[in-house]
Order: structure tokens, then C-alpha cells, then sequence
């Protein structure tokens, strides 16, 4: 219990230090969430990747603003009998008909019934957490048909582009693959920013979360994971490396890396829903800067780095469900599947070369045939062609012009 003087003494703290804040890079979410639509609309995202910022320019698109930020100590024990006491404050502070813009509210034991409740009395919600896993268990039970979700992720090439003030182009984007998209290590450019964020993620959205004691090596097995981007692994051998005994500990810590927007693990495609459970998976983290300083013996490697950059991208544009990678006798990096079907075919070279364009392509073309694509894309770092192979046609397309699409 929070008493309602604390309340409203944080609520109008909280307006105020969010008035000081400026609006930032506009975001591609914008544009696309509607807060007055009958639904709660729910960002989720990593730490530091901006929501507070997008909620902050979705604020100032709505007259009224109920903003609350449940992360802040001075409300530590806040529960679920505090909501009335808040909302109370709120409306007397900032006046009726607002539009509720609630702040990691995953901190908050059965939150989803104030909201279901103010839902059902006509009432509007954007609200934001850092955990998927949380919020989606618990949108389930009781948000079911009366949310739409939205995941942030931290700066895209274009929203970098924008921050940055560079033009498209190779040289803007060998830095977007360094440093990565989170927008205070773009500021600053200090490594400790995102080394510290790593640590916050580990220990506050996942060991305390989880109850987990073993905090230095989930730190080791994130960092070793950061390390080796675009690589499969399977739980066995991680529990071997790791001496966790048990690969159950290991799928435990993948999904709760997952949840926090840490790391994202990548199905090998299969008709079967078994296989593709058993499969080995391919790992694939947040953002690059974000590996560049967790893991030094990475940075040179700029085709994974490349690599992780268009699964970024995929991942963003398509949702999570929708990307996997293909191996049969060759392998095709990522296919893309909508509605049911597998539309696209993508290959990653950071350049083609006549010793490795065998390879590269065999595994796409494969791919392309297996699935009745006509159509197949190389991303490449700088390097635009066009090929006819075995009746079909590949493009090779710089990065950064397909990502500015």
C-alpha cells in the first residue's frame, strides 16, 4: 500500500521530468499506433530502447495524459488496491477524460485488472513493459481480444539515419553495424552505457525476476551467446560447457534471455511442429553495439554482424513467428513465411566471391526451389547484381538500400 500523498507527489514529478524530456527521433511505430482505439495498446521492448520516448511522442499527440511510470522506487509495494488511489490522483491533477499512458507496468502483481476494468467503462491504454513473456501470459487470461501489441526495438537503419543526421550509404551504415541502435549509446558513445544495461537486463529482468542465485554464469552464457551470433547451438552442449547439469536449466535461461528482448533464438523450418521443436537453433542478439562491447573478440567480424543486422530487420518487419532458417543440403540464412506460406528466400554475404558464390547460392536456390520461389535476394554489405540461375533470379542488394525500402 502506497499512501495517495506519494502518489500524487510522484505523479506530478514524474510530469514534470517527462515535460523536460525532448521528443527524440521520431519513431516508425508512431504512426501506426492509434491510442484511442477501444483496445490497450502494449509496447513491449528492451530496456533503453526507447518506449518511454514513443510514449512520450504518442503523449503529445492527446490532450489529456494519465502518465505513471511504475520503475520508480519511491512506490516501492505498489499493488494492484493502489490503482483506485492512483486514479483518483491522476484526474485530479490533470483533469477527466485522459488517455492512460502507464510505464513498465509488468512491476505491478495483476495489473491487467484495473485495465480490464477501465477497458470495459470505455476508457484508453498505452502501456509498456520490458518483459514479453509476462505481459503476453498475462494479456492471455485476461486482456484476450481487447489489446493489440506492438514490439519497440531499439533504432532501425532508417531511425539511425535520422539520429545520426547521415545520409543512406555504405559508410553511414559500417557504423549502424558497430554501434548498433540504442540512442543513449549513440549519445554518449561509451561502452559502459550498454555493459551496464547488459548487466541490468541479467540481473533485474531475469535473475531477481526468476529467482535465479547462479548470476555469473547466466552472465557467461549471455556473453558467451553475444559472442556467437548467427551460429546454432543446441541445450545439451550448452549445459556441458556451462556444467548446468541439466539441459531444462539451459531452455529455462534461452526463453528468459528471449523475454527480456535480450537474445532471440531462430527455428530451422520443417512442415512438423516436433522436428522443429527438436531442431537445432540459431541465436541471434538485440542490437550490434550491444555485442560489439560484451564480447571485444567479436567486433572484427563483420559478415555476422551483418548478419544479425538483417535479422533485426526481418524480425521487426515480420514478428517473431514468421522467420526461420532453412538447411537441407545447403543452407539459406532466413525464409520468411506469410499467411501460411513461405514468400521469400534471403541469403547473407557481406561479398560474393567467385571461391565462396557456390555455396552462397546453392543454398538459396535450394531453398527457392523447395518452396516455388521465383525470386531470391543476397544482402550484401556494398555489392548490387543481378543473376539467372537454373531459371531463377537472385538479386544482390546492398544493405542499406534494403533496409531503406
Amino acid at each position: 500500500m502506497v499512501l495517495k500523498q506519494t502518489l500524487r507527489d510522484v505523479a506530478k514529478s514524474q510530469a514534470v521530468d517527462l515535460a523536460k524530456l525532448e521528443l527524440g527521433t521520431k519513431r516508425g511505430l508512431l504512426d501506426k499506433i492509434d491510442p484511442k482505439l477501444p483496445f490497450a495498446i502494449v509496447l513491449s521492448g528492451v530496456r533503453r530502447g526507447g518506449k518511454s520516448t514513443l510514449l512520450h511522442q504518442l503523449m503529445k499527440r492527446t490532450k489529456i495524459q494519465y502518465y505513471f511510470n511504475f520503475e520508480d522506487s519511491r512506490i516501492a509495494g505498489f499493488e494492484l488496491g493502489d490503482f483506485e488511489q492512483l486514479d483518483e490522483v491522476l484526474r485530479e491533477e490533470f483533469g477527466e477524460g485522459g488517455i492512460y499512458f502507464f510505464d513498465e507496468i509488468q512491476n505491478v502483481d495483476k495489473w491487467e485488472l484495473f485495465v480490464r476494468t477501465r477497458l470495459d467503462k470505455g476508457q484508453h491504454f498505452v502501456i509498456t513493459g520490458s518483459n514479453a513473456s509476462l505481459l503476453s501470459a498475462e494479456l492471455g487470461t485476461r486482456l484476450t481480444g481487447r489489446h493489440l501489441r506492438a514490439e519497440l526495438f531499439p533504432f532501425s537503419y532508417t531511425e539511425f539515419l535520422a539520429f545520426s543526421r547521415l545520409p543512406a550509404g555504405k559508410g553511414s551504415f559500417e557504423q549502424y553495424l558497430k554501434k548498433g541502435g540504442f540512442p543513449q549509446y549513440l549519445q554518449t558513445g561509451r561502452a559502459d552505457v550498454l555493459q551496464e544495461l547488459l548487466q541490468n537486463i541479467l540481473l533485474r529482468d531475469i535473475a531477481v525476476r526468476h529467482q535465479i542465485r547462479n548470476v555469473k554464469t547466466l552472465r557467461e552464457m549471455a556473453v558467451f551467446l553475444l559472442s556467437n551470433v548467427g551460429k546454432d547451438f543446441s541445450h545439451n552442449s550448452l549445459a556441458k560447457t556451462f556444467s548446468l547439469g541439466s539441459a531444462n536449466t539451459v531452455m529455462d535461461w534461452i526463453s528468459f534471455f528471449e523475454d527480456s528482448y535480450l537474445l532471440f533464438s531462430l527455428p530451422k523450418f520443417d512442415y512438423s511442429l516436433k522436428k522443429q521443436t527438436v531442431n537445432a537453433r540459431k541465436i541471434y542478439a538485440i542490437d550490434n553495439g550491444m555485442v560489439a562491447v560484451n564480447s571485444a573478440s567479436f567486433t572484427a567480424d563483420q559478415g555476422r554482424m551483418l548478419e544479425n543486422a538483417v535479422f533485426l530487420h526481418l524480425r521487426m518487419k515480420y514478428g517473431a513467428d514468421s522467420i526461420f532458417y532453412f538447411r537441407e543440403k545447403g543452407e539459406c540464412d532466413f525464409l520468411v513465411r506469410e499467411k501460411n506460406k513461405i514468400t521469400q528466400a534471403v541469403q547473407v554475404c557481406q561479398e560474393l566471391h567467385e571461391n565462396d558464390k557456390a555455396r552462397e547460392i546453392d543454398g538459396l536456390v535450394e531453398a527457392m526451389e523447395k518452396f516455388n520461389l521465383v525470386e531470391g535476394v543476397i544482402i550484401t554489405l556494398d555489392q548490387e547484381d543481378k543473376l539467372k540461375v537454373d531459371g531463377k533470379s537472385i538479386a544482390l542488394i546492398p544493405a542499406w538500400k534494403w533496409m531503406g525500402e
